[in-house]
């Protein structure tokens, strides 16, 4: 009788640890070779939209004569998990797999490096501020990063 309870217990364990388990959505770092920067640049620009949206949503709802509370603490999660989007598309995606190390001899190759290196690094922090506020300089901001990074990267990169 107790085996059968500690089968029970330990498959119930079991269960309840694998049910907690999320999967990670950055892509593969095998390397696969399966790239779209292109479609990673939409996804930013989309994320950016969302957390845009999310910022008005919760100045609209703060000013409401009766505050739903419900509602405006899913706003914040919603802007924070979009902005948190935005750190991992540019760290998991781009800074680990698609930005590749320069020799600072290389003068012209390492300028652009650390331009690009620098716009990744803005858009990270740049998302960090979105989830600390609703001031939506910070969207203006990422918006210019995300644009600046953008040529950076493209110009005269075979994607």
């Amino acid at each position: 009788m107790n085996a059968i309870k500690s089968f029970i217990a330990i498959v119930t364990l079991s269960l309840a640890m694998f049910s907690t388990v999320k999967p990670v959505s950055a892509h593969c770092e095998i390397p696969c070779g399966i790239y779209d920067d292109s479609v990673r640049i939409a996804l930013i620009y989309e994320h950016i939209s969302t957390i845009e949206k999310s910022m008005l949503m919760i100045k609209k709802l703060e000013r409401a004569e009766t505050v739903d509370y419900n509602q405006l603490v899913r706003w914040v999660m919603n802007k924070e998990e979009h902005a948190k989007k935005i750190q991992e598309i540019v760290s998991q995606y781009f800074m680990h797999q698609r930005i590749k190390p320069v020799d600072e001899i290389e003068k012209e190759k390492f300028a652009k490096y650390v331009e690009q290196l620098t716009s990744l690094h803005q858009i990270s922090v740049f998302a960090m501020k979105a989830k600390q506020t609703t001031d939506e300089v910070y969207i203006k901001k990422l918006r210019e990063m995300v644009h600046s990074f953008e040529h950076a990267y493209f110009e005269g990169h075979t994607h």
